[in-house]
């Protein structure tokens, strides 16, 4: 079984490019992988171009640690965050090619299953005015579509030291999203890396009230001292990882027990393989592990994939419900990341079911995606039309 053929798909959204990866085997099975990369589409698509005769066609796609080494190290310098989201992209679709030459579903391959369901939070439905009303209004909408948790950043331009009225600001933000939920539903804050360390602290103790799942990137997220020193300083979890592509990366917070959770991303951390590899390291020292995913369809049902293995999993992250409808070729209106693949399960009460094989289950709708091409611009998640939507139509679309 060899790789013939290298296609690369892109949907363009008001605030992200999805990059899909197709390739073909010599049996014409296809392949999928799929990567949000931010603000650097185009640098991926680069180097995916430059690497398509290098390393991908003609290999075997059941040899992915080979595969994955050769991509790392063949190239002399350090594979960062563009260089990893490739790898990435590659090592998916061969672990979906694998699934369905074998006709299985991933998980199986990876060992099986040690859950019936994969637990879910909503992250993306709070780009409303930030108002408490507004907040509360928007997590009522996100309970309604079945989700038991959620996550949010309350800080919108804060980058730095708050005043006094921007932290009250903030509280009364989480307090009303608290009041609105009750007790039973899970809130996770991400900080965004916005804060040093004793703001940070500052800030999670103003906070601790709230009852949080956990805080997220309250510091620089290569700095895990800094995290231990948080996380040694407050009364709520906390977790990090999303920009971290490598095991070694994440070493230094597990030797200095910095955080209760760690947010390997599979789509930037060299794919499904070093995924594991980092999730097996956490467990060894005690950790949870949160998979980070704010990719669309394909690279979701790897992440399901993924958590339905993992014994030290928390929770598994989804954007994709809260995406604005838009037209679709069909001539109706409807959301076009959750159109752009079948077979992805959708969230029923608070978790998804376990994805189906074989390989990641999913079929690409190929006139969806390229009835929304790549959109140039610049997501910025501290300039104020991130947290409204304005154009992106009302939450819960």
């Amino acid at each position: 079984m060899r790789i013939v053929e290298s296609e690369v798909l892109v949907l363009g959204t008001p605030w992200r490019n999805l990059t899909f990866l197709k390739l073909t085997s010599d049996d014409g099975l296809v392949g999928l992988g799929e990567a949000r990369l931010t603000n650097r589409t185009e640098a991926l698509l680069a180097y995916l171009d430059a690497v398509r005769d290098r390393y991908v066609l003609g290999i075997d796609p059941f040899d992915t640690e080979k595969l994955v080494r050769t991509m790392v190290h063949g190239d002399q310098g350090r594979a960062g965050e563009i260089v990893a989201t490739a790898i990435a992209l590659v090592e998916m679709a061969c672990w979906d090619l694998k699934g369905k030459a074998l006709g299985q579903p991933v998980y199986r391959l990876l060992g099986g299953a040690v859950r019936d369901a994969i637990p879910a939070y909503a992250n993306g439905w709070y780009r409303v005015e930030r108002t408490p009303d507004a907040f509360a209004e928007a997590a009522l909408r996100v309970v309604s579509k079945g989700y038991r948790a959620l996550k949010f950043d309350p800080f919108g331009t804060l980058h730095g030291p708050p005043t006094r009225s921007e932290l009250t600001e903030v509280v009364r933000l989480c307090e009303a999203v608290r009041a609105a939920v009750g007790p039973e539903v899970e809130i996770f804050l991400d900080m965004h890396s916005r804060f040093g360390v004793a703001d940070a602290i500052r800030v999670v103790r103003a906070l601790e009230r709230v009852d949080l799942g956990w805080v997220e990137e309250p510091v620089d997220p290569l700095d895990a001292e800094g995290h231990r020193r948080v996380s040694s300083a407050v009364g709520v979890p906390v977790a990090t990882g999303e920009r971290l592509y490598h095991r070694s990366e994440f070493l230094p917070f597990l030797e200095r027990r910095a955080c209760a959770i760690l947010q390997p991303d599979l789509t930037h951390c060299c794919g499904i393989g070093e995924a594991r590899a980092i999730a097996g390291m956490s467990e060894a020292f005690g950790l949870l592990v949160a998979p980070h995913n704010v990719a669309g369809p394909v690279a979701m049902a790897a992440n399901l994939h993924l958590a339905a293995t993992l014994p030290n999993l928390r929770i598994m992250e989804t954007f994709n419900d809260f995406e604005a409808d838009a037209p679709l070729p069909s001539g109706r209106a409807g959301n076009p990341v959750l159109g752009a693949a079948s077979g992805c399960p959708g969230v029923v009460d608070g978790a998804f079911p376990l994805p189906q094989g074989p390989g990641w289950g999913v079929t690409l709708d190929e006139e969806v995606i390229r009835s929304f091409p790549f959109r140039p611009g610049h997501f910025d998640i501290f300039a104020p039309h991130w947290h409204r939507r304005r154009a992106l139509g009302p939450v819960g679309s």
